[in-house]
């Protein structure tokens, strides 16, 4: 099961600055949420995730705290909407994102892993209309180029677009083996990390347009922080980190830095939870 990462690190900082009313815009199964309501004895947490079956499994990790807490299957760049539907609210005292993929995620049939043979889904929302098998056989080459290159920062952008258009051309791709038999064929030496991460990567941001829902939600976060409110955001890759970095600079009338240079997990965690490690943690007051 997914372990929150950097778990007392972001609760700490997201209750440093007092109140009882805080959002987790990527609730999950329910890990931050759940310390936030044990260190908080008084506090509220709206809970919101876009993965209905993630949804599930935080209600019933959450039940000890049955009253305190509300969720939402929405994106958490609506959440002003999930706001509003939850009694109008306009001011709470923080926010917390935890980016990226979920280990449950990773182990769900929904093709988010290069390591079984799934079918080409990577929707994190299954009511969303775009997936990874749309992306991979419809998309033009040059599109598709952009992409790995952009998204993924994978230097072999080119060949691989090439190498996935040859081979639809002859019969589509179906699952995730297939994509990874592609990319292994263009990069044939294994580094630390599989060949395949940054294409499935990629594609995965693109289904789910993380990057551009990161965006607006951020805009949104400082209408909605009361001052002296703490907007705490975990990131994995640095896509993710430089829109954070880049969201707090652009902010500096707005909000105080707490992390002058972002939080990493210590030796121990990583030691325990491997996937923390490209882990990045940021944090703010509204001033």
């Amino acid at each position: 099961m997914h372990k929150p990462v950097l778990l007392e690190e972001a609760t700490d900082l997201l209750l440093g600055g007092g109140g009882k009313l805080f959002v987790d815009c990527t609730v999950g199964l329910g890990g931050h949420a759940r310390r936030i309501l044990e260190k908080n004895q008084e506090a509220f947490l709206i809970g919101i995730d876009r993965d209905p079956f993630a949804l599930e499994i935080a209600k019933e990790n959450l039940k000890d705290f049955e009253g305190r807490f509300s969720l939402y299957k929405a994106n958490y760049s609506d959440f002003d909407l999930v706001l509003k539907e939850e009694g109008g609210i306009l001011l709470v005292d923080g926010f917390l994102f935890d980016l990226g993929v979920s280990m449950y995620q990773l182990k769900s049939p929904r093709g988010f892993s290069f390591q079984r043979d799934e079918p080409l889904d990577m929707r994190m929302d299954p009511e969303d209309r775009l997936t990874a098998y749309d992306v991979v056989n419809k998309y033009p080459e040059k599109e598709l180029e952009r992409i790995i290159r952009e998204y993924g920062e994978e230097k072999k952008a080119k060949a691989i677009a090439k190498a996935i258009v040859l081979q639809r051309s002859k019969k589509p791709i179906e699952t995730t083996k297939e994509l990874v038999d592609i990319v292994l064929s263009v990069l044939k030496k294994r580094g630390k990390i599989h060949p395949a991460t940054k294409v499935f990567q990629a594609i995965r941001i693109e289904v789910n347009r993380e990057l551009e829902h990161l965006k607006i939600a951020l805009e949104k976060v400082p209408t909605y922080l009361r001052s002296g409110g703490r907007l705490v955001v975990i990131s994995f890759h640095s896509l993710e980190d430089r829109i954070v970095k880049n969201f707090f600079k652009e902010h500096a009338h707005q909000f105080k830095i707490l992390t002058k240079k972002p939080i990493t997990p210590k030796r121990e965690e990583v030691m325990q939870n491997p996937a923390s490690r490209s882990a990045k943690l940021r944090a703010g007051v509204k001033i």
